[in-house]
């Protein structure tokens, strides 16, 4: 909390600072030396312009805004150190953490290398869950299930999380007994980095995955199936995937690199048609790596110079946007923003020109934004001591991009230098709704009914209400907003600061303060369609 409190002190006279400096003619102008180009520059003056104005108060952030969480599982080792009752209670610590920093949405990984944190007749249960692969945790209990029911008790989303091709973790890991490669030995290949892949070459692999991803959306109430950057794997310098019996067969007359992306391709257009058929409001969401290409091997490419994943990993993540495959993507731009080859100030700018018309979250590093000070400050200058500031205004005041996803999540649950304080007491110390999904549905379900005040014991009061009846799923009331206004005061829902909980339940136990309230309660589908308010009587 001290570090909050310091950065909000440096804050002030940051921008005190910067008043006197316009007031008499001078800028203060970022450090260029790492931009490329004259368009990098000028994108850089005016994040630093914009950056110049006062401080945004915590009662105006956004009413509309994802804020979503990673929490992985692969090198995690206490979920299998713990038992069945300490992993709950470690599960339900953390979402009530993330839930109290204002984040609405937990990205859960499931599937890290074609195993499962789940029940499933299809693969072995995972080695990070149990500590033995293929060995289910004693006494029984199913960690996907138990995040869907604690996630929706407290109106945040889940993302089932997995990982498409990576079966193995190095050369010292091995299948579980039972695994499908034992059947099929022949869908796999073995990589120079020591790991065992599935041959994205293969039909029968994209045919299995896509089996995977039918049998979690049968059998979960997920609310989105979500893959991260591992296509093709991070290539080994100097040795090529051993897929020349697959091309052979299925790519002769396609350039290898453009028949490896066509085969992600169909394996992303594949789980988009199976998420249509089987449950069309779960939502499809990509987290690539954060360079597409480079403008030097492709003149619509950022001005940058690492990695390409449209070259290296074979992910073509822009086309799955624009075909309407995929319906948003959270690339990585973990770089602080004068990074010398690859500056996340750069990257924000081209990825908000990028979305075609899907949503669009930037996925953040902790340890990288508390660990740099703000571009603008120079010369020894302490002020703004971290880049967190920074990176929600560019992210606010990008048109197309809708919030941030945090890596890891277990940096905001330990206050890591500071990082939960700052969520919890400023950037999302109000509560958000995820931007509607309105490509997949854009009606509102109906109002709730029956809305009133319930006294309890020793003058505790409460609200409760009932959802609308319907039997089309798209228009069932999954969650719940609570606002509360003075007593006279107009009923004003653009207002965050006036949203008191966003729930799951269908109660809500009024806090004891004092003040003659007002109450309002809307609901929201699961594609975030609010309803028209229902008030209180």
């Amino acid at each position: 909390m001290l570090i909050d409190i310091m950065n909000k002190m440096n804050r002030f006279f940051f921008g005190l600072q910067i008043l006197i400096l316009n007031a008499v003619g001078l800028q203060i102008r970022p450090n260029t030396r790492v931009m490329k180009s004259v368009l990098a520059v000028a994108m850089v003056a005016m994040s630093c312009t914009m950056m110049a104005a006062e401080v945004t108060p915590a009662s105006d952030n956004p009413k509309h805004e994802f804020r979503g969480a990673w929490m992985h599982i692969i090198g995690q080792k206490q979920y299998a150190q713990q038992t069945t009752q300490q992993n709950q209670a470690y599960l339900i610590d953390q979402l009530d953490k993330l839930k109290q920093a204002g984040c609405n949405a937990i990205i859960w990984q499931v599937r890290p290398q074609a195993d499962a944190a789940y029940v499933s007749q299809l693969e072995p249960w995972s080695r990070w869950i149990t500590g033995q692969s293929g060995e289910a945790p004693s006494p029984l209990w199913d960690p996907l299930q138990f995040m869907i029911d604690e996630s929706h008790r407290r109106g945040m989303e889940l993302h089932a999380w997995i990982n498409p091709y990576r079966v193995t973790s190095g050369k010292d890991d091995h299948p579980a007994p039972g695994h499908v490669y034992y059947e099929h030995p022949e869908w796999f290949l073995n990589y120079a980095d020591g790991k065992l892949y599935f041959d994205p070459g293969l039909p029968e692999s994209r045919d299995f995955i896509d089996r995977v991803v039918r049998d979690i959306l049968q059998r979960y109430d997920v609310d989105a199936i979500h893959m991260d950057d591992y296509f093709y794997p991070y290539p080994v310098e100097g040795v090529d995937f051993p897929d020349t019996t697959s091309y052979n067969t299925y790519g002769i007359g396609w350039d290898k690199g453009d028949w490896r992306r066509h085969n992600v391709d169909l394996l992303i257009e594949q789980l988009h048609h199976t998420i249509q058929q089987v449950k069309p409001w779960v939502r499809f969401g990509i987290s690539p790596f954060g360079i597409w290409r480079n403008r030097a091997s492709d003149p619509d490419g950022s001005d940058t110079n690492g990695l390409q994943c449209y070259d290296g990993l074979y992910a073509d993540c822009i086309k799955w946007t624009a075909e309407g495959w995929v319906d948003y993507q959270v690339p990585q731009l973990y770089w602080e923003l004068e990074h010398k080859r690859a500056s996340s100030l750069t990257l924000a700018h081209w990825w908000n020109e990028h979305a075609n018309g899907r949503h669009m979250y930037y996925g953040q590093a902790i340890y990288n934004i508390m660990s740099h000070r703000d571009i603008a400050a120079d010369h020894g200058d302490t002020l703004n001591p971290t880049q967190l500031e920074h990176k929600f205004r560019l992210m606010r005041q990008l048109p197309n991009v809708q919030g941030p996803c945090w890596w890891p999540g277990y940096n905001i649950t330990d206050n890591h230098k500071g990082m939960m304080d700052s969520l919890a007491t400023r950037y999302q110390s109000t509560p958000a709704l995820i931007p509607a999904y309105t490509w997949i549905d854009n009606t509102a379900p109906a109002p709730v009914t029956h809305l009133k005040q319930v006294k309890g014991k020793k003058g505790a009061k409460s609200l409760t209400w009932q959802p609308a009846v319907t039997t089309d799923p798209m228009q069932q009331a999954v969650r719940y907003v609570v606002y509360r206004f003075h007593k006279g005061e107009p009923i004003d829902l653009g207002n965050a600061a006036c949203i008191m909980a966003i729930t799951g339940l269908t109660s809500f136990d009024i806090p004891k303060d004092k003040g003659k309230w007002q109450w309002v309660v809307t609901a929201l589908d699961r594609c975030w369609n609010e309803s028209q308010p229902t008030i209180a009587k």
